[in-house]
């Protein structure tokens, strides 16, 4: 089975199942088909954590494909151009591009297919054209002015005959289907040589060269309102590798719940869940009361996301043991009270002092066309986000993968390629001892966040959603109602859905909104209300604005499931 966010990223997924794949090739298909059809939302210059768990032996694994700050990033570089922030936008915010990258791994260590079987759909579409959805056509209607003027190598794309393509035209970009069949021509005779080639090209040869050349020899407007020349070069493309790494994990529910280590915010929805059972969240679910169980979990979020602000980052020094620990999130789930807490409140595990950045609460509201990722807005209104998928296979292999990055509106085509590159620089701070302080050759604190749920006996789900900063709050509600609520895949995913907006957002420009808390509408008036009278800043939105999950596993009774969501009208689940 395949869920995902694109329907025909989903159905290209279940034919290489079909075709006798197994869960890994069809993720990469699936991946690589999520780069050309949902290009305002990820690219194949972009990012991609994958979680996967292989059944054979009960492997559970993080590929890493989250690029790293190029060598001559360095704050004194900003500081030098008058920047306080990176810019949301152009080519100061570029890091090497790791989705390519992380697909092929996936592919040469977990899949059996050659890489020319997974990326042919995505060469087809490409080519010859798929109907590009609603939201594709408003993004580019958003950004076509500074397309036109600013960045030609865009607009070339983006604008055929000058023209914004309209929801459901066929679109195609066929600089994109050339560089990749001039990935698959890069040579070797093995599955793994041709892996490896094509991955030396891209890296090492001639998207490397593009690369370079465009950032270091052609200055281009950025949100700094300013135009920039760029740090990527192919030496940092050349240094990088996808690396496999190890889950960071909790148990709830009797169940094991696994996501990114703290290089990522993976670890914010494992702080929730494990303050959520020293509350006893069993108990609210189980009571219907509503209004205290979205006060608690709201209140949780903000905590666990103060410590985030406090502690993740590319560093060896975060107290991550400490930070999922009983006693430590017990401590922390105490300060729950019966109001909506004001502030950023970092705890201090291990006896450490928190340190945030000093300029956390001087956020700017609203953003600009172009801006960060295309994620919720500060009053939970979603234009756009970012892709995910969900793969079970029928020997019970599942991979979870949140490919984003790369988008059209944020960075300019690189010429001849056909894709842009990923702007997750803007997501250091140019504030130096702080974890997520801007060094080269580091990662970024991404906020892509897959996730897996495994029982003892192996059997569980891949699930997760795009929506930035909201990524790790979605998940929750869906979990409680699937795992305490006994709401099957579907249902979970269905129900009405809220976040925080309190805690400062990982994008240009940082902005927040103090006690906020955005919902949709089906909550219900009285529950909002009850909310509002507890302090928060509710904002209501429309009953089906919130979230994009999917999820695909393997139930206790061994049957295969699978769940997509409504919101959008795109997400898909297909399986037999």
């Amino acid at each position: 089975m395949v869920a995902s966010t694109h329907w025909l990223a989903s159905s290209v997924g279940m034919r290489m199942l079909e075709a006798g794949g197994n869960a890994f090739d069809a993720a990469v298909a699936a991946g690589f088909t999520l780069s050309v059809v949902e290009p305002h939302l990820n690219g194949p210059g972009g990012d991609a954590p994958i979680l996967g768990y292989r059944a054979s032996d009960g492997h559970t694994f993080v590929v890493c494909g989250q690029g790293t700050a190029p060598a001559a990033a360095t704050i004194e570089a900003y500081r030098d151009l008058g920047l306080d922030l990176v810019p949301g936008t152009g080519h100061l915010a570029a890091v090497v591009p790791g989705a390519f990258g992380a697909w092929l791994d996936l592919l040469a260590r977990y899949g059996t297919f050659p890489l020319a079987d997974v990326l042919a759909p995505a060469i087809g579409y490409a080519r010859d054209g798929y109907p590009l959805v609603r939201a594709a056509s408003r993004t580019i209607a958003t950004v076509a002015e500074m397309f036109s003027e600013h960045w030609p190598t865009s607009a070339a794309v983006y604008l055929p005959h000058g023209q914004v393509p309209a929801a459901g035209a066929r679109f195609s970009n066929p600089a994109l289907a050339d560089t990749f069949e001039r990935l698959l021509a890069a040579g070797g005779t093995t599955r793994e040589e041709q892996i490896e080639s094509a991955r030396r090209a891209f890296y090492e040869g001639f998207v490397a060269e593009a690369v370079d050349a465009f950032q270091s020899g052609v200055a281009v407007q950025d949100s700094s309102g300013r135009r920039h020349t760029g740090l990527l070069r192919a030496s940092d493309l050349a240094s990088w590798h996808a690396t496999e790494e190890p889950t960071a994990s909790v148990r709830f529910a009797g169940r094991t719940v696994h996501k990114t280590r703290a290089w990522g915010q993976g670890p914010v929805l494992l702080q929730q869940l494990a303050m959520l059972e020293a509350l006893d969240v069993r108990s609210l679910v189980r009571s219907h009361d509503t209004v205290e169980l979205v006060h608690t979990v709201v209140e949780v979020a903000k905590l666990a996301f103060a410590d985030r602000e406090a502690w993740y980052g590319d560093t060896p020094d975060v107290p991550l043991e400490t930070l999922l620990s009983a006693g430590y999130t017990a401590a922390r789930a105490a300060l729950v009270g019966p109001d909506a807490a004001e502030g950023l409140l970092p705890g201090s595990p291990d006896g450490r002092v928190p340190r945030v950045a000093a300029s956390l609460w001087g956020a700017r509201a609203g953003s600009a066309p172009g801006l960060g990722e295309p994620t919720v807005s500060p009053v939970g209104l979603s234009p756009g986000d970012t892709c995910h998928v969900d793969v079970v296979d029928r020997w019970g292999n599942r991979v979870s993968a949140t490919p984003s990055g790369g988008w059209l509106q944020s960075s300019p085509v690189v010429p001849g390629l056909g894709f842009a590159l990923p702007t997750r620089a803007q997501m250091f701070w140019l504030e130096p001892g702080l974890p997520n302080s801007l060094a080269p050759g580091t990662r970024p604190r991404t906020t892509l966040s897959p996730g897996l749920l495994l029982d003892d006996d192996g059997t569980g789900v891949a699930f997760g959603t795009p929506g930035g900063d909201q990524q790790d709050q979605w998940t929750v509600p869906f979990l409680l109602r699937h795992l305490l609520g006994g709401d099957d895949l579907q249902a979970a995913i269905d129900a009405p859905m809220w976040h925080s907006s309190h805690v400062p957002g990982s994008f240009y420009p940082r902005t927040h909104t103090p006690k906020g808390l955005v919902a949709e509408s089906r909550l219900g008036a009285d529950v909002l209300d009850a909310l509002a009278e507890r302090g928060h800043a509710v904002e209501t939105v429309g009953p089906w604005e919130l979230g994009r999950l999917s999820a695909a596993g393997v139930r206790a009774d061994g049957l295969l499931v699978a769940a997509a969501n409504p919101r959008g009208m795109q997400g898909y689940a297909v399986g037999r």
